[in-house]
C-alpha cells in the first residue's frame, strides 16, 4: 500500500514531523510518500497547500494524511478544507492542556524551536563544537572537558551519535577509533585508559560494516570482510578485557543508540530535548 502523508507547519515543520513520523512509524506495510512545507503563514500559501493536497488526493485516489501545527485559527480553518484526513496536534492537545491548566496557550508560532532560553541555546552550540573539535581521535588533550567519549572501529556510528547527543542533550561528546596498533595488543591506548570512567563502546555486525565501508572505500583491505571481522572480534576482546560498557549499533537508529547510551550509563541531560 501507499499513501501521500504531509506535515504542514507555519513554523519550521519539525514539530509536525517529528510526531507524524512517530505515529506513521507503526504502520510498516504502507508506504508512504512524506512532504513537509513548513511556513504557512498566509492565507495565500493556505489556499496554495489545499491545492496541492488536493491535486495528490485526485491522483492518489485517496485523502492524503495530514499532520498540522498551524498555530492560526483562520489558515488551520482553510487548510481543514482540504480533501485529506486532518490530524490537528495543536487543536488536539492545546485544548485539553488550557482546561487542565486554567490559562489560554500564548498561540505563539515557533516556540518548541524558537532560541527562548540563550543559556541553552549556548550550551548546545557549545556541545556541537566540542564534537565537532574532537572528532575521530582528533584533540584528545580535550577529553577531560568530555561528558563521554564514544569508542569503536571506525564507520560504527561514532561521529553521528556524538553530534546527535550535542544537539538533543546538550553533551559534550568526544570519539575515539580504534587502529590496528590498539588492536593488536588488546588494549586501551593511553589517553583512553586516562579517561577510561567516561568510556562508551560501539560495535557492528561485520557484514554490516563492510558495506558501510565499501561505499566509501570499495576493493580496499579497509572495507574487506576479513579485516572488518578481525577489527570488531578484536574491538570487542577490548571491551571485554577492560570491562568498558558497549551496545551493538548494527540495527538501531542514532536516536536509539543515544538514548540506550544515557539509559546504561546514567548521564545526565544538559537540555531535555
Amino acid at each position: 500500500m501507499k499513501r501521500s502523508a504531509f506535515f504542514i507547519s507555519d513554523g519550521t515543520g519539525i514539530t509536525a514531523e517529528t510526531l507524524g513520523h512517530s505515529l506513521l512509524s507503526q504502520f510498516r506495510s504502507i508506504k508512504f510518500e512524506q512532504i513537509t512545507i513548513p511556513y504557512v503563514d498566509t492565507q495565500e500559501k493556505a489556499h496554495a497547500v489545499v491545492a496541492q493536497i488536493n491535486k495528490i488526493a485526485a491522483q492518489d485516489g485517496k485523502a492524503p494524511i495530514i499532520f498540522d501545527t498551524i498555530v492560526n485559527q483562520d489558515i488551520r480553518t482553510t487548510i481543514a478544507n482540504c480533501k485529506g484526513f486532518m490530524i490537528d496536534i495543536f487543536s488536539t492537545f492545546l485544548h485539553p492542556l488550557e482546561e487542565e491548566l486554567q490559562t489560554s496557550s500564548s498561540y505563539t508560532v515557533g516556540q518548541s524551536h524558537a532560541i527562548v532560553d540563550e543559556s541553552s541555546y549556548k550550551i548546545r552550540i557549545d556541545a556541537v563544537h566540542y564534537a565537532l573539535d574532537n572528532d575521530d581521535g582528533a584533540r584528545t588533550r580535550n577529553y577531560h572537558e568530555a561528558d563521554i567519549i564514544l569508542t569503536g572501529v571506525s564507520r560504527c556510528g561514532k561521529t553521528p551519535t556524538c553530534l546527535y547527543l550535542a544537539l538533543q542533550f546538550g553533551l559534550k561528546a568526544a570519539n575515539y577509533p580504534l587502529t590496528e596498533d590498539d588492536m593488536d595488543d588488546l588494549k586501551l591506548p593511553q589517553v583512553l585508559n586516562e579517561n577510561k570512567s567516561k568510556l562508551f563502546g560501539l560495535t557492528i555486525d561485520p557484514n554490516r560494516l563492510t558495506a558501510i565501508r565499501s561505499e566509501r572505500k570499495a576493493d580496499t583491505k579497509y572495507a574487506s570482510a576479513r579485516q572488518c571481522e578481525m577489527e570488531v572480534r578484536a574491538a570487542l576482546a577490548i571491551f571485554n578485557k577492560t570491562n568498558i560498557p558497549y551496545l551493538d549499533a548494527t540495527s538501531l537508529s542514532i536516536e536509539e543508540i543515544s538514548t540506550r547510551i544515557l539509559a546504561a550509563t546514567g548521564i545526565g541531560r544538559r537540555l531535555q530535548g
